[in-house]
């Protein structure tokens, strides 16, 4: 057997369990039961549901950075294509509101999906076709999608149209038997990614890309069109975190998504998936993003350490999880 096809049958093998895949369930549980022992508070039902939710937004954005990652790339414009998202959408239902009534929040959501996957192809053009490094391509997208925000609420905020607000409402205040809503959405766009990261050939190729994009290239792989698809999945998976976020605040303003791009790729990466490609681990995006929001409600509810420390917490732990991942290798 050639090398070209040992790598891309080890991209299409079926995944074996080990107990380094656990890590972040394991991780979780720790965490958990230290917020226990911690603050009695925590295990109310009250803040359970509230951690869960919170934690919805980034794990349906870290869904589609999994793909990103795992094809062998970066994304850093998540947290600004959000608000970009956003701004577009509340414009949209805000203009529609007066002819469609209530309707304008479904037209306003298609408009966001649209925009949200042309966003992605995008970055993933200026990657594939310009032959632009992830890294920096998306660094500059970072800053044009922020800028459009803030040029498009001039500095200050686009707040939701009066009546909307309740009709809206559900969407992040609702529940499914008991469920809050966004967690429903996220478990749906889990399964989802789940399926077609390993159940489909997009799935193996994206991974073979990123294990290895020159053998996956001799093997018959379009890198470049896998990794455009990867890029509108995530912008796509942006666009539904917007959906779900609109109704907690009701507005989009210049500092909406701020540093979203670091909890996203520090709940990809402590998950399981490897930031130089080629493995990926959807459930355990879903546990890194969980572990993330348990952490910061935890710092909130007890006073060891500052509520505004928690963006230096989440660096010390990508930096943890990067050396993790060296030192099992």
């Amino acid at each position: 057997m050639t090398s070209t096809t040992t790598n891309i049958a080890r991209a299409e093998a079926p995944r074996r369990f080990r107990w380094a895949d656990a890590g972040p369930f394991l991780a979780l549980a720790l965490v958990v039961l230290i917020g226990v022992v911690m603050n009695s508070s925590f295990m109310t039902g009250t803040n359970i549901a509230n951690v869960v939710t919170r934690s919805a937004f980034i794990a349906i954005i870290a869904v589609g950075a999994t793909f990103v990652i795992s094809s062998g790339c970066l994304d850093l414009s998540v947290g600004s294509m959000m608000a970009f998202v956003t701004g577009i959408m509340i414009l949209t239902m805000n203009r529609l509101e007066p002819s469609l009534g209530a309707n304008a929040i479904f037209a306003g959501a298609l408009v966001g999906l649209v925009v949200g996957a042309l966003c992605g192809l995008a970055n993933g053009l200026i990657v594939t076709l310009g032959k632009i490094e992830p890294f920096i391509a998306t660094l500059g997208t970072m800053g044009i999608f922020r800028a459009l925000i803030t040029w498009m609420s001039d500095g200050g905020s686009i707040p939701i149209d009066r009546a909307l607000r309740d009709p809206y409402r559900p969407v992040y205040f609702g529940n499914v038997l008991g469920v809050p809503l966004p967690v429903v959405i996220t478990l749906i766009v889990v399964l989802a990614g789940a399926f077609l990261l390993y159940r489909t050939k997009y799935g193996r190729r994206c991974m073979a890309a990123g294990s290895n994009s020159e053998v996956a290239r001799f093997s018959g792989v379009s890198v470049a069109r896998v990794r455009t698809l990867a890029f509108v999945i995530q912008g796509l998976c942006v666009a539904i975190a917007a959906i779900c976020y609109i109704p907690r605040l009701g507005a989009a303003t210049p500092t909406t998504g701020q540093l979203w791009e670091l909890q996203v790729i520090t709940a990809v990466v402590i998950g399981g998936t490897l930031l130089r490609g080629g493995k990926a681990r959807i459930w355990g995006t879903v546990a890194g993003a969980l572990i993330l929001e348990v952490i910061a409600n935890l710092m909130v509810l007890s006073n060891m350490v500052s509520e505004y420390l928690v963006a230096a917490v989440q660096g010390v732990i990508i930096i943890l999880a990067m050396l993790a991942h060296r030192f099992i290798r």
